[in-house]
């Protein structure tokens, strides 16, 4: 989704939209934010790890779902209004006529991405969830794999099974901006790199993937 569909990533802009409308105070540790990600690239902790220390920092361990839910729809609405690719929205109306079922698998909590995902007209959902996505408030702690490189993978051919979906009656279009998603590209019968950045890009033009460049 991110850079994909929308022009930015969308996790830090989500916590930082929730924690200005919910505890405006816990903007005080946005500068502890840069630290988490200097761990990260020094690889010190895994990427999963930094997305838990971010949204502890910025929403709380422990936030109830009920307080959530407008924040995460004005959020929505927020990104519709400023951080999409209309070129993504044609694409996306595009395959839905062609008869494609539309799923959007990202590495981004499904706390937020089932509203944009809504907005933006897709069928399905494949992504990052929660540790406890049956209780009534979200822990910063996520469940099961990250839902990114070859667990996007695992986790889309987990899914397909689960709906009853047999890889070899499928035909499967997936687009990606980023190298990370060389897994799921390879496992699409069309694999398209959309706005890519140089590595997939390089990767897209010596493997005959097709690219978009959307706006």
């Amino acid at each position: 989704m991110d850079r994909t569909v929308t022009v930015r990533g969308t996790y830090t802009p989500f916590l930082l939209h929730v924690a200005w409308r919910m505890a405006p105070w816990r903007l005080i540790f946005a500068p502890l934010v840069p630290f988490a990600m200097l761990a990260y690239i020094l690889r010190l902790i895994p990427r999963s790890r930094l997305k838990e220390i971010n949204q502890h920092l910025m929403i709380g361990g422990r936030v109830s779902r009920a307080a959530l839910a407008p924040h995460i729809e004005s959020y929505a609405d927020h990104v519709m209004a400023h951080n999409i690719r209309r070129d993504a929205l044609e694409r996306i109306a595009h395959d839905r006529a062609e008869g494609y079922r539309l799923v959007l698998a990202t590495a981004s909590y499904r706390l937020y991405v089932e509203a944009i995902a809504r907005r933006t007209g897709f069928d399905d959902v494949i992504a990052t969830d929660h540790l406890g996505q049956d209780v009534e408030y979200v822990r910063a702690k996520i469940a099961g794999e990250n839902c990114y490189d070859a667990a996007k993978l695992a986790m889309i051919r987990s899914w397909m099974a689960g709906q009853g979906i047999e890889r070899d009656h499928a035909h499967i279009r997936a687009y990606s901006d980023h190298v990370s998603d060389a897994p799921m590209l390879e496992f699409a019968d069309e694999p398209y790199a959309a706005n890519p950045h140089p590595p997939l890009a390089a990767m897209a033009k010596e493997r005959g993937w097709g690219r978009f460049d959307w706006s």
